[in-house]
């Protein structure tokens, strides 16, 4: 009986949290968006988007991680949204776990973006350099992240000619686990995050200084303790001087971690017994 009262009562304190946390993100949104709203009409767009990302642990302070991902989506001159493929990249990223509460992270990436229409309908492939920290609060029934991510974008304009893009990205992120109170092979899990994207130099060029709001709902599976999938919901809206735009964005995510040393593990089990040995 106390457990039961135990886990209704983290249950309840979980749900309040994110009620009142959801609130305070959309009371921000509204007022930063509100202004661009009244005087400009919004665009939609429908998207769908899968990711792979593989990683493995160098040492108890460092590991690696390598993405590759691709985007559909519609654009003003077609409605279907897998005839258009509008973006294809790679990433390669180191992380350092400075304490049990810091992770920081920087990578190199490389964007293949053609009609894109944020950016344009033109092809304009992208180098970008990304420096981030993640701070989390040690929670036993969840987990919350902040995050902060400083991006160097070196990408290629409507005249054909490269130009240095300055970003800034502060995200809040929420994951709960459902049937577990720990993330594990076969459990199921819901996430939730809230970020907002600035451009600081962006005003000189027309655009405004807030990029655009990115949230994202949806869950996902442990299928081994190594592997997952992730199932989201992703809508961004851009406040545009010649008019808003919004995507609408369906994600999959599949992560591969150790996947090397596993499949050695599954076809050579003798070899790795015997390296393990002193």
């Amino acid at each position: 009986m106390i457990l039961k009262m135990q886990n209704s009562s983290s249950q309840y304190v979980v749900s309040g949290f994110l009620h009142r946390a959801r609130a305070i993100c959309q009371l921000v949104f509204l007022m930063i968006i509100m202004p661009f709203s009244i005087k400009a009409q919004t665009t939609s767009y429908n998207q769908l988007s899968n990711e792979y990302q593989f990683g493995r642990m160098i040492n108890d302070r460092w590991s690696a991680e390598v993405y590759f991902g691709a985007t559909f989506s519609s654009t003003p001159n077609e409605s279907r949204v897998l005839k258009t493929n509008i973006q294809r990249y790679f990433m390669v990223w180191a992380h350092y776990f400075l304490s049990p509460r810091w992770k920081l992270s920087s990578s190199i990436a490389y964007f293949y973006n053609k009609d894109v229409p944020d950016i344009g309908q033109y092809l304009s492939p992208e180098w970008r350099l990304s420096i981030q920290g993640i701070y989390f609060f040690h929670k036993t029934r969840y987990t919350l992240s902040t995050r902060s991510r400083v991006e160097l974008r070196y990408i290629m304009n409507a005249e054909s000619l490269f130009e240095f893009k300055y970003r800034y990205r502060q995200q809040l992120k929420f994951m709960l686990p459902i049937n577990s109170r720990v993330f594990r092979q076969g459990v199921f899990y819901v996430m939730t995050s809230e970020e907002l994207l600035f451009k600081p130099n962006a005003k000189t060029t027309g655009v405004t200084f807030f990029d655009r709001n990115r949230f994202e709902i949806g869950g996902g599976y442990f299928i081994t303790d190594d592997i997952q999938v992730e199932l989201t919901y992703v809508n961004e809206f851009m406040p545009r001087d010649n008019g808003n735009e919004m995507y609408n964005c369906l994600s999959f995510t599949f992560t591969f971690n150790n996947l090397l040393i596993n499949l050695k593990k599954k076809i050579f089990p003798k070899s790795v017994e015997d390296e393990q040995v002193p």
